[in-house]
C-alpha cells in the first residue's frame, strides 16, 4: 500500500530500503498498523477537542483552560501510543502492534499524562487565539501573527523530539528538555524541516474545514508524525542509539 503512489512489484520488501522506497515501503507493511492506531489517537483527542470548541463558542477563557488542560491529559496515552507505533516501525521492530500499543499504555501513560496536559493548553491557547484574531474588527499585525506562528512552529518542533524521547527512554523532564535544544542545534534544518511539514498539514487541516474532516479519517494524525519522523530518523537513532538499544529487526 503506497499512500499517493503505486505499489512496484519490484522492491524487495525484506530488506530495508533508502530515500523515497523507503517510505513506499514502510507504508506498505505498516499502514493497517498504523491507521488503526491512528483512529484511537483520534478518539483520545475528542474530549480535548470538545472542551476547546465548547470554550471558544462561550468566549471564555476561564473555561478554556481547564477543558484544554485535562483534554490533554486525556489525549496524552493516545499520543505516546501513536509515536511508540511509528517507531516500532521505522526501527522495523516484528512485535505486532497491537502487543507493543498495549506495553505503551502500561508503560508510558502515567509519564505521558503532564506532557499531554501542557501540549492540550497550548493547543487550546492557539485555537482560542486563532478565533480571536478571526473576530476581531481590527486584523492583526504582521509582527503578531508573524510570533504567532513562531512560536506554534517552536511547539511543534518540541515535541517533535520529546515525544520519542518519552515512549523510548526513562528520562527526567529536564534531560529531554535540554536533549531536544541539543538535538535541534546540531540538526537545525532537518529539525525546522519537520516541524515546517506539520505546521503545513495544521494549516491545510484548519483552513479547507469542513471537508478535511474525511482526510483526517484517511491519514488522521499519523501520516503527518510518520513523515517528520520519517525525516529525522537517522539522527534521532545516531543521537540516542535507537536501534543499538533496542536491537535490528532480521532482514
Amino acid at each position: 500500500m503506497g499512500l499517493f503512489v503505486p505499489d512496484d512489484p519490484h522492491i524487495d520488501e525484506s530488506k530495508r530500503q533508502t530515500g523515497f522506497y523507503r517510505y513506499r515501503q514502510l507504508l506498505s507493511v505498516r499502514f493497517a498498523g498504523w491507521w488503526q492506531v491512528g483512529l484511537l489517537t483520534l478518539l483520545g483527542f475528542m474530549p480535548l477537542t470538545a472542551g476547546v470548541a465548547f470554550a471558544v463558542m462561550s468566549s471564555s477563557v476561564l473555561v478554556l483552560l481547564p477543558c484544554s488542560f485535562l483534554g490533554g491529559v486525556v489525549a496524552g496515552p493516545f499520543l505516546a501510543g501513536l509515536y511508540d507505533a511509528i517507531l516500532l516501525g521505522l526501527r522495523d521492530d516484528p512485535l505486532p502492534w497491537r502487543e507493543r500499543y498495549a506495553r505503551s499504555w502500561r508503560q508510558n501513560w502515567k509519564g505521558s499524562l503532564l506532557p499531554g496536559g501542557v501540549l492540550g493548553l497550548l493547543l487550546g491557547i492557539y485555537a482560542f487565539m486563532a478565533m480571536l484574531f478571526w473576530w476581531a474588527e481590527v486584523p492583526p499585525s504582521w509582527g503578531t501573527l508573524a510570533l504567532y506562528l513562531f512560536s506554534l512552529l517552536v511547539v511543534l518542533l518540541v515535541n517533535t523530539i520529546y515525544w520519542p524521547q518519552l515512549v523510548l527512554f526513562r528520562q527526567k523532564t529536564s534531560i529531554r528538555l535540554r536533549n531536544c535544544l541539543l538535538f535541534t542545534i546540531k540538526y537545525f534544518w532537518r529539525v525546522l524541516g519537520a516541524a515546517l511539514l506539520q505546521m503545513g498539514y495544521l494549516a491545510i487541516l484548519v483552513l479547507f474545514a469542513p471537508w478535511t474532516l474525511v482526510l483526517l479519517v484517511i491519514t488522521g494524525i499519523w501520516y503527518i508524525l510518520f513523515l517528520a519522523l520519517l525525516l529525522i530518523y537517522d539522527q534521532l537513532d545516531e543521537a540516542f542509539e535507537i536501534e543499538t538499544l533496542y536491537g535490528k529487526a532480521d532482514k
